[in-house]
């Protein structure tokens, strides 16, 4: 925080890497800063993510991005029977694991993976689950959510786990409240949006695994005649730079057709404003009474209705 605030240095700027983050983007991460400092945290930090996700953003960016695992996804509860063979089995074959609906206190059983109580056996780890004794695969991924808007965990449970709150910001809502709107309005549109995000993505992954292939190369050249000689090395170079190149002519075509259509997007935004205004006024009618309690999926399927609803008119301002 006092990088932040006396350089200007953000945690994406040190910790963050762009492929990752225009993936997570594709995989349904909100794209402001909080929720991408969470992504960050998740995948860099120490000690299993435990989520406090009231509105079910990160349970459904984790589920996407499971999806992509080569390893697969187990989805379970705290209170299902089979959920310590679940984990076995993930443990053991590098499997992820999302832990659904979790409460305030967590089951004693997992206390061996949460604190990753690995012993090395040979060239291998290990780890005891119960009277098991599993062979420890470091593709093994556990991640945990919460729908409680506020929970309070103890001193003993948050020491294991790595707490990250993705309840929504008024920021994040905007731009997927305009996101809808636009997708209501403009379904071509947005999915020309969608479309060139996921380009976007696909052609920096592309560039980062060129590029950290060809400094393998290097790096395992002892001399540099063995550089002269190596057809691999040269034939990869060559590649990449005519992989680049068409990438930079095709980024630069994005380009332009994604500010034209940020453009028409842009002239919806005071609805996307309004909408996300409306939310957060609705969530703190709670405060008022606990039976006041609204969820964002039925307030994104009011606000289709609403504009499914609306007098329709070709006229932008008139619309809006």
């Amino acid at each position: 925080l006092f990088i932040e605030h006396s350089r200007g240095v953000t945690m994406r700027d040190v910790l963050g890497n762009d492929v990752e983050i225009r993936s997570w983007a594709v995989s349904g991460l909100p794209s402001d800063n909080l929720s991408v400092q969470n992504g960050i945290i998740m995948f860099k930090s120490q000690r299993w993510p435990l989520m406090i996700d009231p509105q079910t953003q990160a349970n459904k960016f984790v589920k996407n991005k499971g999806r992509l695992n080569p390893d697969g996804l187990d989805v379970c509860k705290l209170s299902e029977s089979n959920l310590i063979r679940n984990l076995e089995m993930a443990i053991t074959f590098g499997k992820w694991v999302l832990i659904e609906n979790v409460g305030t206190e967590l089951d004693p059983a997992l206390e061996p993976v949460l604190l990753r109580q690995l012993t090395k056996q040979g060239n291998s780890w290990s780890i005891k689950l119960g009277e098991k004794s599993l062979t420890y695969s470091f593709s093994f991924k556990l991640f945990m959510t919460t729908t409680l808007p506020n929970p309070h965990y103890s001193p003993e449970t948050s020491v294991k786990v790595c707490l990250l709150n993705f309840a929504i910001t008024p920021e994040g809502l905007e731009e997927q409240m305009l996101n809808q709107l636009v997708q209501l309005e403009l379904p071509e549109l947005q999915e020309k949006k969608n479309q060139i995000i996921e380009e976007n993505a696909e052609a920096a992954k592309t560039t980062y695994d060129l590029e950290d292939r060809t400094l393998q190369m290097l790096d395992s050249a002892e001399e540099i005649m063995d550089l002269l000689k190596n057809d691999d090395l040269i034939n990869t170079l060559a590649e990449s730079k005519e992989t680049t190149d068409k990438i930079k002519v095709r980024s630069a075509e994005s380009a332009v057709t994604e500010k034209e259509i940020d453009a028409k997007r842009e002239a919806f935004r005071p609805v996307a404003f309004r909408a996300s205004l409306l939310f957060f006024c609705i969530v703190d009618l709670n405060l008022i009474d606990p039976m006041y309690q609204y969820s964002l999926q039925w307030f994104q399927r009011l606000f289709a209705l609403a504009v499914q609803n609306s007098e329709q008119t070709d006229e932008v301002a008139a619309r809006i």
